[in-house]
């Protein structure tokens, strides 16, 4: 499966997809405050676009936590994911309030964990060993 074997790939993209949907979203609802009479809320597929980001970022996380080379890698993805599926979650069903910004963290953290488990934490053989190039 090609997503299995690409996932710290698609986790940083989408991660960086994810990143950006944050940063335009509030010029999006100045945008559409500017243009509108009416008082609509966010579109169905802008706010959907949340769930989609959560799906594919829960599917990188889960193919790259199994395939790294070190632990503490795990737990950071783990925990990323849970901080980014909590601020969305309690965002949609209104739990307490959070400032906008705090979804940036684990976008970004999620961003740099599959870039750096590309690149030092993977598994050529069935004993994982990093090289380092000078």
């Amino acid at each position: 499966m090609v997503f299995s074997q690409r996932s710290d790939e698609f986790g940083a993209v989408t991660s960086g997809l994810c990143f950006v949907h944050c940063l335009v979203t509030p010029f999006l609802f100045v945008v559409q405050a500017s243009y509108s009479i009416h008082d609509e809320a966010t579109p169905l597929w802008w706010s959907s676009i949340d769930f989609l980001f959560l799906g594919i970022s829960f599917l990188a996380v889960y193919w790259s936590a199994r395939k790294t080379s070190k632990q503490w890698i795990k737990y950071a993805f783990v925990l990323s994911f849970i901080f980014l599926a909590f601020v969305i979650l309690n965002e949609k069903f209104e739990g307490f309030h959070l400032v906008e910004e705090i979804i940036y963290l684990p976008a970004l953290s999620l961003i740099f964990l599959h870039i750096y488990n590309k690149k030092y934490c993977q598994c050529k053989k069935d004993e994982c060993c990093v090289v380092e190039k000078y």
